[in-house]
């Protein structure tokens, strides 16, 4: 029933046809949908009432997170605050097919909270078929400077990267290997030195606790819900969200127990008794320049991780 092309596109029922992958009005309703299942989960701390709306690194996140506090807030968000999500800018691709796809470039009021920069967030709807309904599976949040121009076609439309990319620097399918490659050798260095790159691999690499030792796991996420989705940029790059998964392990000497706290208890599997095993799901945002580019590196615009699950022994 499901077959996949060699452009990555999902074909059902002979579907073949490149056609915009959502109207304008069918993309507002499915942000405005999205944003009232988030507020509602987020008020009750009920992973239910918007378990329909996510999907991907998104949902795993999200659903983990809300599984934990309403095991610690039986009795919902006290200092729950509406999100609100305006100035919606869609960006809807042409494509064959099944998933379909597009991104919104929103607004958010949470700047008012933090007196940060202007940021922007992007969210990522996806639908798996002519029956599905629009779940989101990438969020990510940049500060406005960084949201490139994207690429149009003939007729105004955003257009959509193939997974194998060849005209990038790194094709989007090969990211979530060659990142988590790069964080546990170092090698290939194809992205470029920032927090969630050069500076996680110092700081994991780094990192000291008399009596404790500490090992990291880092794993591709790369297919379903997980793959890769990027739209082109006007100046030959691309715009690229992807996943990844990581585990954190920390043994503790004879004597000595892994400090718990809320969140990870909530999600905790075994006790603890030696070792703790941290497991998160994260989604990336970055920029991918045009192969041959002067300055060829990957750019890391934004990482999203999660707590999704940990284990005790």
């Amino acid at each position: 029933m499901l077959s996949l092309t060699a452009s990555g596109c999902v074909t059902v029922h002979g579907e073949l046809e490149v056609v915009p992958t959502a109207t304008r009005s069918e993309a507002a309703r499915a942000l405005k949908d999205f944003t009232s299942a988030y507020n509602a989960a987020d008020k009750a701390y009920d992973p239910a009432l918007d378990a329909d709306r996510v999907t991907g690194p998104l949902g795993a996140i999200n659903q983990a997170g809300l599984r934990a506090r309403q095991k610690n807030n039986p009795n919902g968000n006290a200092n729950h605050k509406p999100l609100e999500l305006t100035d919606a800018r869609y960006l809807i691709p042409k494509k064959a097919g099944w998933p379909r796809w597009f991104l919104a470039d929103t607004d958010s009021n949470r700047d008012e909270d933090t007196g940060k920069l202007d940021t922007r967030w992007l969210l990522v709807f996806v639908k798996s078929g002519p029956g599905a309904g629009w779940k989101t599976s990438y969020l990510s949040v940049v500060p406005s400077s960084q949201v490139p121009r994207f690429s149009k076609d003939d007729d105004g439309r955003a257009e959509p990267v193939a997974p194998d990319g060849s005209e990038l620097a790194l094709a989007p399918e090969d990211l979530s290997t060659r990142y988590t490659e790069y964080l546990q050798k170092g090698t290939p260095d194809v992205f470029a030195p920032g927090a969630a790159t050069s500076g996680w691999r110092e700081a994991r690499r780094t990192t000291r606790r008399a009596g404790f030792s500490y090992q990291y796991i880092d794993q591709p996420l790369d297919s379903g819900t997980f793959a890769p989705l990027g739209l082109r940029t006007d100046d030959g790059g691309a715009l690229v969200f992807f996943s990844s998964k990581h585990f954190e392990r920390q043994t503790a000497a004879k004597g000595l127990r892994p400090p718990l706290n809320a969140d990870v208890e909530a999600l905790l599997t075994g006790e603890v008794r030696s070792t703790l095993t941290k497991e998160r799901v994260s989604s990336q945002l970055v920029y991918v320049p045009k192969k041959g580019a002067k300055d060829g590196k990957v750019v890391m615009l934004n990482r999203l991780p999660g707590l999704t699950a940990a284990k005790g022994s």
